[in-house]
């Protein structure tokens, strides 16, 4: 939930700029599909009745899914801020993959949230010593704010590249239209060769 504050922030910032919502609808996302459908499934994986019951599924499940949403991302390098994205998935997955499928989540970030894990599969977990710790849970959005949760350097990398692409793509008409100006106004401009030819002084 912590890109949440990315998506809002992207559009302020995108709107203060000069930007219009509208013409994030003329973005294109390759592979979009399979994004959604990948954050989906992990939404699905992480709730109660799926959690209780995937059992040791639930990493190998897991490391999949990203892997699958983190490829379709790639897809879309050319894509102004998602290299940002990607740098931060990866962060993200190398940490998960050190851990055996976990992100771990520091006792500090936890104890600002004032909750424990949920009994059943969840992709996060409390570990003494994680492998790659400086990548893993070590931060926390405390209540009483909005979307309170655990959240790494790989999801702040995320968040910043997906506030660029809104960002951007906000602004992505206005641009377009800015040149097209310009090229019409060029292209009224008078030639040297259509101008009168001044006279001749004696």
């Amino acid at each position: 939930m912590f890109v949440l504050y990315a998506i809002a922030i992207g559009l302020v910032i995108g709107k203060l700029a000069g930007g219009s919502i509208g013409a994030l609808s003329e973005m294109r996302i390759r592979w979009s599909g399979l994004i959604l459908a990948g954050l989906i499934f992990q939404v699905v994986l992480f709730s109660g009745p799926v959690a209780d019951r995937v059992g040791d599924l639930g990493p190998l499940l897991y490391v999949v899914s990203t892997g699958v949403v983190l490829g379709a991302v790639l897809r879309n390098w050319d894509i102004t801020g998602l290299p940002i994205v990607v740098v931060g998935a990866l962060s993200n997955a190398a940490a998960i993959i050190a851990n055996g499928g976990f992100m771990p989540a520091s006792a500090g970030a936890l104890l600002a949230l004032g909750r424990s894990f949920p009994a059943g599969y969840s992709n996060s977990s409390i570990v003494a010593h994680p492998a790659l710790e400086p990548l893993t849970d070590i931060f926390a959005v405390p209540p009483p704010l909005p979307f309170a949760n655990v959240f790494s350097i790989g999801d702040v990398q995320i968040a910043i590249g997906v506030a660029v692409v809104i960002t951007v793509g906000m602004r992505r008409r206005r641009q377009a239209s800015d040149v097209a100006l310009v090229g019409a106004t060029r292209s009224v401009e008078p030639s040297k060769a259509d101008l009168p030819a001044s006279p001749e002084v004696a």
